[in-house]
């Protein structure tokens, strides 16, 4: 989403690096293409306005005059404004008052509300709680059919009653949760397409009967600012205690996500990254000022890893790496284990210093390519897998028809396999290629050619 955001800022940053000690005409131009960034992502204007004040006011002082690198101070000061513009700290979920702890899910019609419901059921259960999803949206048929689909995916009890009113519904539901020792109840609200009194008085109805620690508002990062809007209509009627950016992995400007918070002063507390379930993380402020100043996401990466890699079979990997052993059911592995970690271009964003180089990566390698290549391994048999020697013309035809493909698919996949063998080899060895050996220092390969020709030299 912030792509294009993340792309025009860094070359304005790339032009200061070139710089030695700035003037304030300096910084004052820099200020004026950094405004233009944020108007041109869909940043609200007052917003923008007051978050370049700040940088404006700490850029032109000593802070910088003084730095020995003024460019790599500016970046930081611009960082660190707009981490306080997000928000500086994730907010936290409200300590319940009493039990079960109870949420409210509300939101306009096709934001995404539904599934960021069964999406924060997922993540809450993760942590050990034991959710109940509640689908009190009576005005859309389909969101509760939806629910109910989205629960049984996820393991997730749903409390139905189609018949019938919100507010006995949600109240039911609280009594239900406390029958079954569920200590969280999310309850999905109907949602219209557009703020209107009738949606506010059912709403507020809902709140009164199940009286929720929290009221969480869930926003289609999509729509910009008006997004934003409808945050602001919301607030104005019913007490919301945080947001919920969905959609944030789309193809939008992102200047909802930058304005959410300053604008109607609720904290953004989750984060929807994708379609899956999976693709729902707490919102951290500092990460998504790296990310849109281009600086990556290390930790998320790391968290990313950790949640779907499985450590006992990266370890089997690593020993037969080590032991050159590592064939392509091995790497089939692996490389699943690589996709459900979510899609290739949100892995590249969150790797520091790609920037400007992200779109050239995404170009070379997509989620397609990835599928293909799995595809392919996959119309393998288990012996061509252990011992890809094995293919044969016939075979490759067959592989390439089974996985949709060409042979020539097939047949680079193998060339590259092949390489990457013979690398493994050649680290499980100690040894390094002949050509590497004449190159290296003294003292290194010792007794190989290079040493030899050395030897007769002297």
């Amino acid at each position: 989403m912030f792509e294009s955001l993340s792309d025009r800022i860094e070359g304005i940053f790339h032009r200061l690096r070139g710089r030695g000690k700035l003037s304030g005409a300096d910084v004052d131009a820099t200020l004026r293409e950094v405004r233009l960034a944020l108007l041109e992502a869909d940043v609200n204007v007052g917003v923008a306005k007051e978050l370049l004040a700040r940088i404006r006011e700490r850029a032109v002082g000593s802070e910088v005059a003084e730095s020995l690198t003024p460019a790599q101070q500016v970046i930081k000061i611009v960082h660190d404004e707009l981490i306080t513009t997000l928000g500086r700290e994730p907010a936290a979920l409200n300590r319940p008052a009493g039990w079960p702890h109870t949420i409210l899910i509300a939101g306009l019609q096709g934001s995404g509300k539904t599934t960021s419901a069964a999406k924060l059921a997922h993540h809450l259960a993760k942590q050990g709680k034991r959710p109940l999803l509640v689908a009190a949206d009576l005005q859309r048929p389909a969101a509760i059919d939806q629910l109910e689909q989205l629960g049984e995916r996820i393991g997730v009890p749903v409390f139905v009653d189609r018949s019938g009113k919100p507010a006995k519904i949600a109240k039911a539901a609280k009594k239900e949760a406390g029958r079954n020792r569920n200590d969280v109840v999310i309850i999905d609200t109907a949602g219209r397409l557009h703020v209107d009194r009738d949606l506010m008085a059912e709403l507020s109805g809902v709140a009164k009967a199940s009286q929720p620690d929290e009221i969480l508002l869930v926003v289609d990062a999509m729509t910009g600012q008006d997004a934003v809007n409808v945050a602001r209509a919301f607030l104005a009627e019913v007490p919301l205690t945080g947001i919920v950016l969905a959609k944030l992995d789309g193809d939008a400007r992102g200047g909802a996500a930058i304005s959410a918070r300053a604008v109607t002063g609720c904290p953004i507390k989750f984060a929807g990254l994708g379609e899956t379930i999976e693709d729902f993380e707490v919102f951290y402020p500092e990460r998504m000022a790296s990310r849109i100043l281009g600086m990556g996401d290390v930790l998320g990466l790391i968290e990313k890893a950790e949640a779907t890699w499985d450590n006992e079979k990266a370890e089997e990997a690593a020993r037969k790496l080590t032991e050159a052993r590592f064939d392509l059911c091995d790497f089939l592995e692996q490389f699943q284990q690589l996709r459900r970690m979510g899609p290739i271009n949100q892995l590249l964003g969150m790797i520091p210093g790609l920037g400007s180089q992200l779109r050239q990566a995404q170009a070379q390698i997509s989620d397609k390519d990835l599928a293909r290549v799995e595809a392919i391994i996959r119309s393998m048999t288990p012996a061509e897998r252990t011992n890809p020697k094995l293919i044969s013309g016939s075979r490759r035809r067959r592989i390439a028809t089974g996985s949709g493909t060409n042979a020539e698919a097939v047949n680079r996949l193998l060339r590259q396999f092949e390489e990457a063998q013979k690398m493994m080899k050649m680290i499980a060895g100690g040894g390094m290629p002949a050509g590497l050996a004449g190159l290296a220092g003294p003292g290194r390969a010792a007794g190989g050619p290079a040493a030899g020709r050395r030897g007769r030299r002297r």
